[in-house]
């Protein structure tokens, strides 16, 4: 069971990536940029210790689409990729160090993007927390009536 199954896009969402319609991405420093051009398959906040310590915050944000839903147009040559034994990738611009990609990078069928990345509305809101048993002390959930999994997803 995927996730995004009974999402409802409130009103103020720009769409949902398309070819017609894509979606740009970038790191900070504008050297990685990307597009999506197919919709989002599903979105969470992850609290887990490895994201807390790649993104410098309670953790990350990201959403996943379809490998062909996605197209890097440059600096490809800036990637670089920590793979953590017994993690998810975590991908990032060498020259600015912004957090750009995760999950299977650059293989997989899906595309796990941070959702800060973006530069414009993804069409999709998160539809869970996962990892909550390892969030940091000071991480509160806020009440924002997603559901909650001390690790990981079963359907992600």
């Amino acid at each position: 069971m995927r996730p995004r199954s009974g999402r409802q896009n409130p009103p103020e969402m720009a769409g949902d990536p398309s070819p017609e319609n894509p979606l740009p991405g970038s790191c900070l420093c504008g050297g990685v940029r990307f597009e999506v051009t197919a919709p989002f398959l599903w979105a969470n906040h992850c609290h887990c210790s490895r994201c807390r310590k790649h993104s410098g915050a309670f953790g990350g944000t990201q959403g996943r689409v379809p490998r062909e839903g996605f197209r890097l147009l440059a600096g490809e040559e800036l990637i670089r990729v920590f793979r953590p034994e017994g993690g998810r990738v975590k991908a990032f611009c060498s020259v600015c160090g912004a957090s750009l990609f995760g999950g299977e990078w650059p293989e997989g069928d899906e595309v796990a993007i941070r959702l800060g990345s973006l530069d414009g509305d993804p069409g999709i809101r998160p539809q869970f927390h996962n990892f909550v048993a390892s969030r940091a002390s000071w991480d509160e959930l806020p009440d924002d009536g997603l559901p909650r999994y001390d690790e990981a997803h079963p359907g992600a």
